[in-house]
């Protein structure tokens, strides 16, 4: 076993008795030692039950034969975070994390990891860790929150966090009241879990499961039902069985896997940041992955889920209807998954299907009768994009879907906001909001708030918004982001001007700047770097060495 370098031999007395020290028997350190990576907290709602899933966790790994090992790691809600500094820190928490797992478990020589999470950064950051280790992994992550009720609607009307972002925006038009708000406050986030639209979080669950490193059943069955906590003890006790297998993420992590992962991303319609969390996973495993890619299996794969932001839909129906398993036995009816890759089931894609069914053709529409022909994110190219960026094409109305207007230019978050709630946006123009990536934010904030502000005015479908910085899982519209290069690295969007033409042309994959060439080069040279935001500390360190948006926005 790996961890004897810890605990066999006359050598390894002195680490046996602080083992001991702690009260594990010579049983338990005989037995392979499963590091346990728990990022429990009591400030983030999809965190605050996860010691109950780790305990669930413990007991399978114990009836499996192996000993728990517990450690904790940071948590950062986006949605407390958001439209403030501490957004700042969202994205950046990956990298911490992933360093984090890396580190405990090569100090402490792991023989394998169960690793728990449930939201945005939280996640990726450890399926990151575990594609770097390459030591058998499994995540069983703690489910989405149920849905809300709409305060004094019938029982079907369904709410959740992102209707108290664009209810904001509401008040703010003067098309709600106060009281009104108030009351779908109170309403919005009825339990623990992972907010419950197909929002970041829910997304990467998904994906974790679709891509091969989660049971069936890890990206929606909700965070209060017995079913997950029956789901973690199954993850501890399969975990024995990869070690003994020796059934690593390398192993799944295969190409094969990612275009897997990617088509049901596209069938669900996940948030854009997976883009960055499914390039920086690439990485890690070792494997070539870029922006066209996304688009190719988009063209190919519809969108069979309409979830919200998007849609009507929530994790709890999609976990009725069959959950992720059933929208890849969709698309395997029509050859658009790989059968044979390899998942910490120990067995084939195809094998786990064996006894999945679509349980509800309205919320997983047949491959026949989709939402959509195409996948849910696109990404769009051109003089203002040479590097890409990203969209949910799936959450914009017809109307928006080829858009020119006069640009609207702001360097931060919090003045494109200001502007937005004081009203001072008008139906056809494009904001853009620069200045906000990864290097030059530092931290590349989510601008959840002003597009849920324009949403709550009435005006996504009349406004565009473009930025280098990126967007919640739950924002909707025409929100084009991780626009690349960003503007801190020169790239043209610190040079689009006020009431410059921009012309979208989503179905086309297009994005420009209505400028000649040459006069686009003559304002590339004359533009200077600004002044870093911030010099000192981990952003700092952070903004100096983080990678662009088209490359997973890494640290290297």
């Amino acid at each position: 076993m790996r961890s004897d370098i810890i605990k066999k031999g006359i050598d390894r007395a002195p680490h046996r008795s602080l083992l001991k020290s702690i009260g594990y028997t010579n049983e338990e350190i005989q037995r392979p030692l499963i590091g346990i990576a728990n990022s429990a907290n009591t400030i983030i709602p999809g965190h605050v039950h996860l010691d109950k899933i780790v305990e669930a966790v413990k007991a399978g790994i114990y009836m499996a034969g192996g000993t728990p090992v517990e450690f904790g790691t940071i948590g950062v809600c986006d949605g407390i975070a958001m439209n403030h500094i501490g957004m700042k820190y969202s994205l950046s928490s990956r990298e911490l994390i992933a360093d984090s797992v890396e580190v405990m478990a090569t100090a402490h020589a792991f023989d394998g990891l169960v690793l728990v999470p449930n939201c945005d950064k939280i996640v990726p950051g450890m399926l990151m860790a575990a594609a770097r280790l390459d030591l058998p992994a499994i995540v069983v992550s703690g489910g989405p929150m149920l849905a809300g009720q709409r305060p004094g609607s019938a029982a079907t009307e369904k709410i959740d966090l992102i209707t108290v972002f664009e209810a904001v925006g509401a008040v703010h038009s003067g098309n709600m009241t106060t009281e009104q708000l108030a009351a779908i406050e109170d309403a919005a986030c009825p339990t623990c879990g992972s907010c419950a639209g197909m929002f970041t979080a829910n997304s990467m669950n998904c994906l974790t499961e679709a891509v091969g490193l989660g049971l069936p059943g890890n990206g929606t069955i909700p965070a209060v039902m017995s079913a997950r906590l029956r789901l973690a003890k199954a993850a501890g006790m399969q975990i024995l069985h990869l070690v003994q297998d020796n059934i690593t993420p390398r192993k799944i992590l295969t190409p094969s896997a990612f275009k897997n992962a990617l088509a049901v991303d596209m069938a669900l319609g996940c948030s854009t940041n997976t883009v960055l969390h499914l390039l920086a996973l690439a990485y890690e495993a070792g494997i070539d992955f870029d922006l066209n890619i996304i688009n190719t299996v988009s063209a190919n794969t519809p969108h069979l889920c309409s979830l919200s932001p998007g849609g009507q839909h929530h994790m709890q129906d999609l976990n009725q209807a069959g959950g992720v398993a059933a929208v890849i036995q969709e698309l395997a009816s029509a050859g658009l998954i790989n059968l044979d890759c390899i998942t910490v089931t120990g067995k084939s894609v195809g094998k786990n299907l064996k006894s999945v069914s679509n349980l509800n053709p309205q919320i997983i529409r047949p491959f026949s009768n989709p939402y959509h022909d195409q996948g849910g994110l696109a990404v769009l190219f051109g003089n203002l994009a040479p590097d890409g960026c990203v969209v949910k094409q799936s959450a914009v109305c017809d109307e928006m879907l080829q858009h020119e207007g006069p640009a609207r230019v702001f360097n931060s978050e919090e003045d494109a906001t200001t502007a937005i709630m004081n009203g001072e946006i008008r139906k056809g123009e494009v904001i853009v909001i620069r200045y906000e990536g990864p290097q030059g934010g530092p931290g590349m904030r989510e601008m959840l708030t002003p597009t849920s502000a324009i949403a709550g005015m009435q005006l996504d479908a009349h406004v565009a918004l473009l930025t280098d910085g990126r967007f919640s899982g739950g924002t909707r519209g025409a929100s084009i982001g991780h626009i690349s290069p960003e503007a801190m690295q020169g790239g043209p969007i610190a040079v689009v001007e006020e009431g410059d033409r921009i012309a979208i042309d989503i179905p086309n994959k297009k994005l420009r700047l209505e400028i000649s060439d040459n006069d686009l080069q003559k304002r590339l040279a004359k533009w200077s770097q600004p002044a870093p935001h911030i010099i000192h500390g981990y952003l700092g360190r952070y903004s100096r060495a983080v990678s662009s948006a088209n490359k997973g926005a890494i640290v290297k």
